[in-house]
């Protein structure tokens, strides 16, 4: 399911990359007992479009992400699910990944490392996106 079709995303143009991105909260996956150690789960949808005139190649991402105390947290690591897409002239890379954050609410934001055909490196923006449950935003 194209869930970035669907729902209102947001999106961030670095040079012809464009990043879009949009959430959803997964109430079957979350933890919210009153315990006070509440797990709140949210899959993340981002798609990646070249407009560009050169291939990229994604190497790495960097989040940061923020919950409603306002604590940071910093996520690196090699690829996206796995995988260190190349993506061509024109073309789309969609994929779907999760976040658990202590509180109902928070945002993401980061930036993925790309490697052009000509060996330019190049930083390109994620744009800042909510994590919130359905009753966090009343």
């Amino acid at each position: 399911m194209n869930y970035l079709a669907q729902e209102p995303a947001v999106s961030q143009d670095t040079s012809g990359i464009i990043v879009r991105a949009v959430s959803e909260y997964r109430a079957d996956q979350s933890d919210v007992s009153a315990t006070g150690d509440e797990k709140y789960v949210f899959a993340y949808h981002i798609e990646i479009e070249n407009q560009g005139e050169r291939s990229v190649q994604l190497l790495s991402r960097h989040w940061w992400i923020t919950d409603a105390r306002q604590s940071v947290r910093e996520v690196t690591g090699g690829g996206v699910v796995g995988q260190r897409p190349v993506i061509e002239p024109g073309q789309v890379f969609r994929y779907t990944s999760w976040c658990v954050l202590p509180t109902a609410s928070g945002f993401m934001r980061g930036t993925y490392s790309m490697l052009t055909v000509g060996g330019d490196m190049l930083e390109v923006q994620i744009p800042c996106f909510s994590l919130a449950t359905p009753h966090a935003l009343n």
